[in-house]
């Protein structure tokens, strides 16, 4: 299996979603905080647990498109994390693009690495173990923010974004193989 191929695959499908998204909205996105951000991926995320608990669902949009969904809203957290200025500005559709693609490239260095010395275990886990993850990793935002951004031990918000987008990615090329 080529997984660098069926990464840059699934994450060109979720740039592709994020970038007509902002040709029709602009980066409207801009005035989000961060916990709103964080509570935009909890919705997402809790809404694939529910489906696959029950194991039905009454709303067309299905798993992939949530799972692509938290992707970019995982990138619009590393993004908003780094943002200055008036949050009702416009974003030029060149400088998201600029700020996606510089995002992804440093969350896909992650993942390599992790993929080296893990050995693709992820290849091993369930879609529902994906979910789980991604729940536990915004809770610990939540706290981080709580804390005022700050932490003693544990890694930042912008890493728990990266878990966040990487554990969706897998989620994506998973479902791709089924």
């Amino acid at each position: 299996m080529d997984t660098l191929a069926q990464y840059q695959a699934a994450v060109a499908g979720c740039k592709d979603i994020f970038i007509k998204k902002t040709k029709d909205y602009g980066t409207s996105w801009r005035v989000l905080r961060p916990i709103s951000v964080v509570d935009q991926i909890f919705i997402k995320a809790q809404r694939i647990r529910n489906i696959q608990e029950l194991g039905t669902q009454k709303v067309a949009d299905d798993i992939e498109g949530e799972f692509k969904a938290i992707v970019n809203y995982g990138v619009i957290g590393l993004i908003q994390l780094q943002q200055n200025g008036n949050p009702y500005t416009d974003l030029p559709v060149a400088e998201t693009d600029r700020l996606y693609t510089k995002y992804i490239a440093e969350v896909q260095e992650v993942m390599e690495a992790k993929n080296h010395d893990y050995g693709e275990a992820w290849r091993d886990m369930s879609l529902e173990s994906f979910t789980d993850l991604i729940l536990t990793k915004l809770l610990r935002i939540k706290q981080i923010l709580r804390n005022q951004g700050k932490t003693l031990i544990s890694e930042g918000i912008d890493a728990n974004y990266v878990d966040i987008v990487n554990y969706a990615l897998f989620a994506l090329i998973k479902i791709s193989e089924q």
